[in-house]
């Protein structure tokens, strides 16, 4: 059981470390597994007979134990680094009691226990900054009943969190030591849930195998376990994550040969300096990142989540806009940190986890950022990663929010529409339009869909396809100030009514002037907004 001095002097960062060293040793054991298969491969080639085909089978067979512990490093990893941060939210919960204690005049003694009682031990108004230095006494020195109660309530829930989390890693910890000498890996049952299944049912599958079966899966399927909504976050990060070197050579290898395609050339290297941002940012921490989702073809995709989503009580799902791929990566999971960074200095005790959703092709021109077509092809996914957002959190319901930035507010309007989002709250900053004209088609209440468009936005000056020529040719004309008076709608862009426009029916919130890729800029009211939306907390009116 974690005690009040315990959690005062636990070190999260020590623990980070220590998941650190063990992300640091995969590295050398896939080295190892490829140089055992580059033996095998020269022995074939040199040796031949019985007494080859003995020590052929023999290298296999060390290459396959080898690389069989290579989910159990990053398993080991995951629970490290996740029982550092639960560590970091119970130490900022018995923070936040030890304040409201001096706020209330409630003391704390060393052994946590609140009381009203004045200790005479201590003059009046000294503060007590740690269980070492004995009595906290605030002014005013005497505290009611009910302040009391409060105060030794928020410790004990602090003290629960610690303590829930220091038996659940000891748990973890324990079942990897097992499996050690158990075996790390069985073959599952025949039977795999086909690409596009429902969380639910992928979840079910899940949950009927044993912990073994689920790392040979991981070493063995990883492109199936990294893809499938449903399965837990902590999976398919493992599985992402032994696929991110294949994922590399596979893009190393689409470098063109010649001179002449510098064009080609430039895309690749771009794609390149992404994957090896990702990998940068998945060794880095905290908080610990899980690559839930990795595609090198095409323009690129990636899922990246900052914190597990599994295990967090408010999950921020966002969706980027035209123009991003593979190589933007790194900078929009930026954007998603930033809002995950304001989220805890508004809430150090909260546990809260940012996903960067980029599993679309965003349009990479104004034409094809003018249709709906990208936004709808993409529509189905996003829902089914909502839902294995639903499906695989552990504990009580997640707050989830879906946030779309310029074209990713289509899709993520889009897919509210035709296919419903489990979210709590949509959001759209920057937005051309969401493909309605009234938040209630979003199949959320009016009140929890928000938008933010900057005062000086080029997104403004988006207007439906002839509308332009159509106000030209009535700037030239006596009668523009009439029609003009009988428009029914000004705010219309080219996907809809301006969703930051009250007309719109959802709420709005302040952003300041940024252009239209400033809204996560430090000090900008914008992003002060998306992080008390993620939180459920109020969140200032526009001018108040």
């Amino acid at each position: 059981m974690t005690g009040y001095a315990q959690l005062w002097q636990a070190a999260p960062r020590d623990w980070a470390d220590a998941a650190a060293a063990w992300h640091g040793l995969a590295g050398p054991v896939r080295r190892r597994c490829q140089g055992l298969t580059d033996r095998a491969g020269r022995l074939r080639t040199g040796w031949s007979g019985g007494a080859a085909a003995a020590a052929g089978g023999r290298i296999t067979g060390l290459r396959g134990e080898l690389a069989g512990v290579l989910p159990a490093l990053v398993e080991a990893d995951q629970v490290l680094a996740e029982f550092a941060a639960r560590l970091r939210a119970a130490k900022a919960r018995l923070a936040e009691a030890v304040a409201l204690a001096g706020r209330s005049g409630v003391q704390v003694d060393r052994h946590g226990v609140a009381s009203a009682v004045p200790a005479p031990s201590r003059p009046a108004g000294r503060r007590w900054a740690g269980p070492e230095t004995g009595i906290l006494r605030a002014e005013p020195p005497v505290a009611g009943a009910a302040e009391v109660a409060r105060v030794a309530a928020a410790l004990r829930d602090a003290l629960a969190l610690a303590d829930a989390a220091d038996r659940e890693a000891a748990g973890r910890l324990d079942e990897l030591a097992s499996a050690a000498r158990a075996g790390w890996v069985a073959p599952p049952p025949p039977g795999r849930p086909v690409a596009g299944s429902a969380p639910a049912l992928v979840r079910a599958w899940w949950a009927g195998l044993s912990p073994a079966e689920r790392r040979w899966l991981v070493l063995h399927e990883p492109a199936r376990v990294g893809r499938l909504d449903g399965v837990p976050a902590a999976a398919r990060d493992q599985a992402n994550r032994l696929l991110l070197a294949d994922r590399r050579d596979a893009l190393s290898a689409r470098l063109p040969g010649g001179p002449d395609d510098r064009a080609g050339l430039r895309r690749v290297e771009a794609a390149l300096a992404g994957l090896d941002g990702i990998a940068g940012r998945l060794a880095a921490g905290p908080p610990r990142a899980y690559l839930l989702g990795l595609d090198e073809r095409g323009d690129g995709r990636a899922v990246v989540a900052l914190g597990n989503p599994d295990r967090s009580a408010q999950v921020l799902t966002y969706v980027p806009g035209m123009t991003t791929d593979l190589a933007d990566a790194p900078g929009e999971l930026g954007r998603a940190g930033r809002v995950l960074a304001r989220c805890a200095g508004i809430a150090p005790g909260e546990e809260t986890a940012a996903v960067l959703w980029l599993d679309y092709d965003a349009p990479d021109f104004l034409p094809e950022a003018s249709s709906p077509t990208q936004a709808r092809e993409a529509g189905p996914a996003l829902h089914r990663f909502q839902e294995g957002l639903r499906a695989t959190h552990e504990g009580p319901p997640a707050r989830q929010t879906v946030l779309g930035h310029s074209y990713g507010s289509v899709v993520v309007g889009g897919a509210a529409r035709d296919h419903g989002l489990a979210a709590d709250a949509l959001v759209f900053v920057g937005s051309p339009g969401v493909g309605v004209d009234r938040a209630e088609a979003l199949r959320l209440p009016p009140e929890r869909v928000w938008a933010s468009t900057a005062p000086d936005d080029v997104i403004r000056l988006v207007e439906p396809p002839g509308q332009l020529a159509a106000r030209a040719v009535l700037a030239t004309s006596p009668l523009a100030t009439a029609v003009s008076l009988l428009r029914p709608d000004d705010h219309r862009l080219w996907f809809g009514h301006d969703p930051a426009d009250p007309g719109f029916g959802g709420r709005t919130f302040p952003g300041a002037r940024a252009g239209h890729a400033g809204y996560w800029e430090p000090g900008n009211p914008a992003l002060d907004g998306m992080a008390r939306i993620v939180l459920g907390r109020p969140v200032p009116a526009p001018g108040g």
